[in-house]
């Protein structure tokens, strides 16, 4: 059980649900209005999948733009891919949302930023629980049938 409620976790897991829902929608109804989104992601997220020519061009992080082209947008819970335009080159995204930095609809003035804390947190909840069983491995007792043996 951990020691506090950890609040940023929890408000991060909220929000990347919030465009879960937004790009779910999206992908079935298309985009309404004068709605459009950057989306800036981590290139070097292990579950990222882009053409090796565009990792070469940006190695870190990556700005994409859902506007007026772009299709194939399938929406799971764990990432999102989509089609889109790169010098008139249909390049697919794969996009897992714990990838996602940010994301934006300046339409309407709505931001969200992601400041990496959601892994951090997973990967200490990771951390302790192998402690928690490394702790109980050391308190166990190896004990001898001869101890129990009648004589």
């Amino acid at each position: 059980m951990a020691d506090a409620i950890n609040y940023g976790h929890l408000m991060q897991r909220a929000l990347r649900q919030l465009i879960i829902d937004v790009l779910q929608q999206v992908s079935e109804e298309g985009l309404p209005g004068n709605h459009h989104f950057f989306i800036t992601f981590d290139t070097t997220h292990p579950d990222v999948e882009i053409a090796p020519a565009l990792f070469e061009r940006y190695p870190e992080d990556m700005t994409i733009v859902l506007q007026e082209w772009f299709e194939n947008l399938e929406v799971t819970p764990e990432k999102f891919t989509v089609t889109l335009n790169f010098g008139d080159q249909p390049e697919p995204l794969v996009i897992p949302f714990a990838a996602v930095k940010t994301f934006v609809d300046p339409s309407v003035e709505f931001g969200l930023r992601f400041d990496g804390h959601e892994k951090a947190a997973e990967e200490e909840e990771l951390e302790a629980e192998e402690e928690e069983v490394e702790e109980e491995e050391h308190d166990a007792e190896i004990v001898s049938l001869d101890k129990f043996r009648k004589h």
